[in-house]
């Protein structure tokens, strides 16, 4: 409760004034002029113009508003290392008690840090999380922050005026003096890589707390594989040439041995990920006669950015003979020569439409294509309407790398292309659309080579079941069988077409090792704040999976069934780093967050970084752990302009600040005592004059 005087006047001021003045003007001249009762008369004047002025007496109820104090604390991945964790939690609960049992004093707690704002930050931001949390605060109100933290911080305010409030900012160290670590950091790596070129990574391992001195064993390991070994002197810039193995992702780890009593070996790993780029994948696709279907192939091949297409078609074969001079001809001579034997490393596939033996390939050069496709090359056969005649390239070497021998029978027939069992789980042939319903939402075919499989995979059937589409693999290269030659139907969109498009296109990207087509595959995925582990496979069950964390945490998820042949789990990524899943037989890698995350370029505990801001806002920083003895510091309520800080205490600034509840006012010439006033001063000035 407050009292105050205020005045309501009755007329304009302005008026009053001009009033007041004159009246006064004529009291001075009636004093100066020796009059007698001039006093009196100007005391009742001077009543008169504090009437008109009105004073009035205030009195405000108010009520105090309590000061807010703000305590953030850190949650971030560092705080996991050694006994910070519990320290934190420790003074944490004692900090609240404290404050808790001051008057009139509001407490906030904040938590902030990379573990709470997810993957997608990178560093500790503490005073973000502050200014969040105060934001509906007065800055009058504010009362002083304190920070649970070790120290590593990376959004300090420049100055004491980007806090936003006048009120001191005190820091409560984790983790102990004296730490020492060490840490690997990419200095330079590219983001691209064409596949099959090395590439050269600099990298430095940078030792904290120790002296200077020795080689250090670092590991390179590209996907969990280790490609090679070094040895370094810490401090300076070294350089590893990794060659990048396969498009997409190429995962590359630098990791330095630990050293004696380390704070964490976390950051001893350094990840780089170059993205593998491939050249464009070169085809050659053979057809053995203008046929419908032979357009089909080429359209397809020469719509896709990623592929440089060789075609040739066998015009004119040996045999036929017209006696049209050579020279008059418009057409080349098929360079045999060239293509299968001194560039035949040159092609990723190798497609074989419609193709007979007519004389123009030797045996030797089938044989070269055998021995291509070992070695890693790729070969699609698609067959023609007589698959098992003398031209046929099952009598040649080819068959040896052949998964089905044609048993010479032809059936000519209207049948619908099935998606066989293996089919549905196999990356070529899964949800195919127009595929899940019996008989499938597509066009049918005309033709299908009756063949025995000898090996592979059947993913596409015809009449009875018979195969249709034969994936397999050869040595370390792939080969595929197609056994009828209507599948230009679906293009020409005969009985509403097909999916030719997505099935060819997954078929020729399969044979040429696309990572995506892998039958049998272990993937780790990031997708927003969560990691996903893909397991694709053409088996009906799968093992479960390990999840390693960056920081060495192990947890097990078991995968469950998202569609025929591709089974998941998805966990929550909340650290920056390398993650590692396994199923025993095969590993994923993912790396989540920057190649030098800002939270691990410096672990150890220090008041460097707040340092200014705390000395600017009349704050402290001290530690928790002080010759291994955990102790909180008291906490004092303090007006502003005071020491804020002691060596076993620090203050809060207390404020002022409330809100109003009511107002009363009551008017000193209001009523009988103000005309009581007003009458007395007449009544004496008459008096005076009757003398």
């Amino acid at each position: 409760m407050t009292w105050s005087l205020d005045f309501s006047p009755v007329l304009p001021v302005w008026l009053i004034v001009l009033l007041g003045a004159a009246a006064g003007a004529l009291a001075v001249f009636a004093i100066w002029s020796g009059i007698r009762g001039s006093w009196i008369r100007a005391a009742a004047v001077a009543a008169l113009v504090l009437a008109l002025l009105n004073p009035v007496l205030q009195r405000e109820d108010r009520e105090a508003l309590p000061s807010v104090v703000a305590l953030v604390v850190d949650k971030s991945q560092s705080q996991a290392l050694g006994d910070r964790r519990a320290e934190t939690e420790r003074a944490r609960a004692q900090l609240a008690q404290q404050i808790g049992k001051l008057k009139n004093f509001e407490i906030r707690e904040v938590e902030a840090g990379a573990d709470r704002d997810g993957v997608g930050a990178d560093g500790t931001r503490l005073f973000e999380a502050l200014g969040q949390a105060l934001s509906d605060v007065p800055p009058d109100r504010v009362a002083g922050a304190v920070m649970v933290t070790d120290g590593q911080v990376h959004d300090v305010p420049r100055d004491k005026a980007a806090l936003g409030f006048d009120a001191p900012v005190h820091v409560l160290l984790t983790g102990r003096d004296k730490e020492v670590d060490r840490r690997v950091a990419v200095v330079n790596a590219p983001r691209f890589g064409l596949v099959g070129t090395d590439q050269v990574i600099q990298y430095r391992v940078i030792d904290a707390g120790v002296a200077p001195g020795g080689r250090v064993r670092v590991t390179v390991r590209r996907d969990g594989e280790q490609v090679a070994e070094q040895r370094v002197a810490p401090g300076e810039v070294a350089r590893v040439s990794v060659k990048i193995k396969h498009g997409g992702d190429n995962i590359l780890e630098i990791e330095a041995e630990a050293l004696p009593n380390e704070l964490t070996a976390v950051n001893n790993r350094a990840v780089a990920t170059i993205e593998g780029i491939r050249e464009n994948l070169r085809v050659l696709l053979v057809s053995g006669e203008p046929h419908a279907g032979e357009r089909t192939w080429r359209n397809l091949l020469k719509s896709d950015a990623s592929v440089d297409l060789v075609h040739f078609t066998i015009l004119r074969p040996p045999e036929k003979q017209d006696g049209t001079p050579i020279h008059e001809l418009s057409l080349i001579a098929f360079p045999t020569r060239e293509l299968f034997q001194e560039k035949i490393k040159d092609f990723d596939l190798i497609i074989f439409d419609r193709y007979q033996r007519r004389g123009i390939l030797p045996s030797i050069y089938f044989d070269n294509i055998a021995r291509y496709v070992r070695e890693g090359g790729a070969v699609l056969v698609a067959s023609g309407p007589d698959p098992a005649g003398a031209g046929s390239l099952f009598r040649t070497p080819l068959a040896s790398v052949l998964p089905a021998e044609p048993n010479g029978t032809v059936r000519e027939e209207a049948f619908y292309p099935k998606i066989s069992e293996l089919g549905q789980r196999h990356p070529v042939t899964r949800a195919l659309p127009g595929s899940q319903t019996d008989p499938p939402q597509w066009s049918r075919w005309f033709r299908l080579i009756e063949s025995t499989p000898s090996s592979g995979t059947t993913v596409m059937t015809g009449v009875n079941d018979k195969p249709a589409l034969i994936l397999s693999r050869e040595g370390a290269g792939r080969v595929g069988l197609l056994l009828s030659d209507h599948v230009w139907l679906w293009a020409r969109g005969y009985e509403g077409g097909g999916p030719h498009g997505l099935l060819l296109r997954r078929l020729a990207h399969w044979l040429m090792k696309e990572p995506d087509l892998e039958e049998e595959a272990l993937r780790l995925v990031q997708r927003g704040r969560d990691l996903v582990v893909e397991r694709q496979t053409l088996g009906v069950d799968v093992k479960p999976v390990t999840i390693t964390k960056p920081t060495g945490e192990t947890i097990p998820a078991k995968l469950e069934q998202s569609e025929p042949g591709l089974w998941r789990a998805q966990v929550p990524a909340r650290e920056l780093g390398l993650w590692r899943v396994t199923d025993g037989e095969r590993t994923a890698l993912a790396h989540i967050g920057p190649p030098n995350p800002r939270e691990f370029t410096e672990v150890l505990s220090s008041a460097k970084p707040t340092e200014a801001i705390t000395q600017a806002s009349g704050g402290s920083a001290r530690r928790l752990v002080q010759n291994e003895t955990f102790a909180t510091p008291r906490i004092l309520p303090l007006r502003a302009g005071v020491t804020m800080a002691g060596s076993d205490w620090i203050g809060l600034k207390t404020t002022d600040a409330s809100v109003l509840k009511g107002v009363d006012r009551y008017g000193l010439f209001a009523g009988l005592l103000g005309l009581a006033l007003l009458l007395g001063a007449v009544s004496l000035m008459w008096w005076r004059e009757g003398r």
